[in-house]
């Protein structure tokens, strides 16, 4: 009996340590498919369709505080703000998917060959690889909530959130800097 009391709370401490370590599995999952610009990779660690709702409802209300009220009154002001918000969201809709990672990433990569940025400094190496999450601070906010946080060029905080569903970690949000 003493055995198997035993094995139950070794298979329970087991599960608790992996769903601990589960948000730095995924942050660590991300770094190493970026480095190697593997959409497959990143679709298993990233939620797109969570993230791509939550960039967009941040990109509609900042272009609606940016605006201001005055124009949101307006009606020439409004439709404008209309066709404004339905083309950053596609625009976010495009990006925000592992095909427009991947086109970010090449691009990138290209314009690192092109300038030097290379890890030998050969033009046909590899570029630099990119890695976001490098210097960033992790705090639990609850349970099955973790957050990365970077700063941006300005010292402006990006604040990546992971999210657990069930037993895995990924990315569903990322909280821009604007203001």
């Amino acid at each position: 009996m003493k055995k198997w009391v035993s094995l139950v709370i070794v298979l329970l401490l087991a599960l608790g340590g992996y769903v601990a370590a589960g948000p730095y599995l995924a942050v660590h999952g991300i770094r190493t498919a970026l480095a190697e610009q593997d959409t497959g990779k990143l679709r298993r660690h990233v939620d797109f369709p969570a993230l791509r709702v939550n960039l967009r409802a941040q990109v509609e209300d900042y272009l609606a505080r940016k605006a201001g009220a005055e124009v949101s009154s307006n009606f020439f002001g409004a439709a404008a703000l209309s066709v404004a918000n339905q083309m950053l969201g596609r625009g976010v809709d495009t990006l925000v998917t592992p095909v427009g990672i991947g086109a970010i990433l090449q691009g990138r990569a290209t314009w690192k060959r092109a300038i030097g940025e290379t890890v030998g400094g050969d033009t046909y190496a590899p570029p630099v690889p990119v890695d976001p999450l490098k210097t960033a601070s992790h705090h639990y906010e609850s349970l099955s909530r973790f957050t990365a946080t970077v700063p941006d060029a300005d010292g402006e905080p990006v604040v990546f959130v992971f999210t657990r569903q069930g037993l895995r970690w990924r990315l569903t949000d990322i909280r821009l800097p604007l203001r």
